[in-house]
């Protein structure tokens, strides 16, 4: 049988090591490194499927958690899958649902069998399995499923950490034998393990060991320091196969999407752009933008004079500004166009860099205009 998601290795960067694939789905092939929106509810918030075409987006993700709620599975599987239901031909991924339940829910209680929670909507009691994750995400009808993993805090004891993997490790083989649909959506393991270097590599084997189609690292980007995290990708990844797809979840800061991918990351996502767009600020060449700051009041220049987006090219900051502080839609819809297209053109720029053998002159080159070299430079 032939695996519905293949990774396609191009080109290693002679200068860092960065690697420029493809990505092979059933809804289209795509280059990596890719940032991928975030779609949590079957839609990018305030843009539509043909604005997120227009920006050059590949892969968008939707949620497993949030989707089984409402509408239900039930109903999407009825309208034909995600991708009819929400009129997105491209692929789609969609996570476990598991970093929803162990971040939303205060009360859980975690067995062997699943997890125990409540609706963070209603309070209602829930389970949810690895058997339910699979379930749920084969009447979705994503391109790629993600296995049904435990999330545990950070920072977390040793101990704790060490029982939490194996967990999820057994949960990992459950997945694969629940899941129901392998000729048409793949899925992906996640690797756990914290900042631990034996528990990264005990959990990376563990999966690697079941041979899925692509592999996840988990447990980044929830409160550690930059440099714990690169710490960990260093090294994470050389257990993870060259042959298959590298994604590490939940990471969309520009510099972090840039080291990530010089250590070896072919696919990230965040709601960071959606999410810090709704409140007026801004990813520009030149550092963080918050347009809502009085000093813009009378700025008739774009948000980004190096950006050809359509926003920079037609919408002034005086005019986004007035938008934003009058809560009007057309604002958000605005500031979030602007947000995601500056991340995939900055992925589109590390792809050429690796191309021509200098992520590492990019990256020196990056970081200076947009402050990260300063004191006490404002990051996100």
């Amino acid at each position: 049988m032939t695996e519905p998601i293949r990774y396609e290795l191009i080109k290693t960067c002679k200068q860092s090591g960065a690697r420029l694939g493809k990505l092979h789905t059933p809804h289209g092939t795509f280059e990596t490194p890719m940032f991928m929106p975030v779609g949590t509810l079957a839609t990018v918030k305030t843009m539509s499927p043909e604005e997120l075409k227009e920006m050059g987006a590949g892969v968008i993700l939707s949620n497993t958690y949030h989707l089984w709620l409402r509408p239900g599975h039930d109903i999407v599987k009825e309208a034909g899958g995600l991708h009819k239901f929400m009129n997105w031909d491209q692929p789609i991924l969609t996570d476990s649902g598991g970093f929803q339940v162990f971040s939303l829910s205060d009360l859980r209680q975690i067995e062997e069998k699943g997890v125990h929670f409540r609706n963070h909507l209603s309070g209602e009691k829930l389970f949810l399995s690895p058997e339910g994750a699979m379930d749920i995400q084969n009447a979705l009808g994503s391109d790629i499923m993600m296995a049904f993993d435990e999330c545990p805090p950070y920072p977390a004891e040793y101990d704790y950490m060490k029982s939490s993997v194996e967990r999820t490790s057994r949960w990992a083989e459950r997945c694969l034998t629940a899941h129901a649909r392998k000729d048409v959506q793949g899925l992906f393991g996640i690797v756990q393990g914290g900042e631990y270097e034996e528990l990264r590599k005990q959990s990376a084997q563990d999966l690697v060991s079941l041979d899925f189609p692509g592999y996840a690292i988990g447990g980044l980007s929830v409160g550690e320091p930059k440099d714990v995290m690169n710490r960990v990708l260093d090294f994470t990844t050389p257990h993870l196969p060259s042959d298959k797809p590298r994604y590490l979840m939940g990471v969309g800061s520009p510099d972090s999407l840039i080291d990530g991918a010089i250590r070896g990351i072919d696919m990230f996502d965040c709601v960071l752009p959606t999410r810090i767009a709704r409140n007026g600020t801004l990813m520009t060449s030149n550092g963080r933008l918050v347009v809502r700051n009085a000093k813009y009041a009378r700025d008739f220049g774009p948000l980004d004079e190096n950006c050809d987006c359509k926003v920079c090219r037609n919408y002034s900051r005086a005019y986004i500004r007035h938008l934003v502080k009058a809560n009007e839609t057309f604002g958000f819809r605005l500031t979030t166009y602007h947000n995601l297209y500056f991340l995939l053109n900055l992925m589109k720029q590390v792809r050429q860099a690796i191309m021509d053998d200098r992520l590492l002159d990019f990256k020196e080159e990056f970081f200076e205009q947009y402050g990260f070299n300063k004191p006490n430079a404002k990051n996100f």
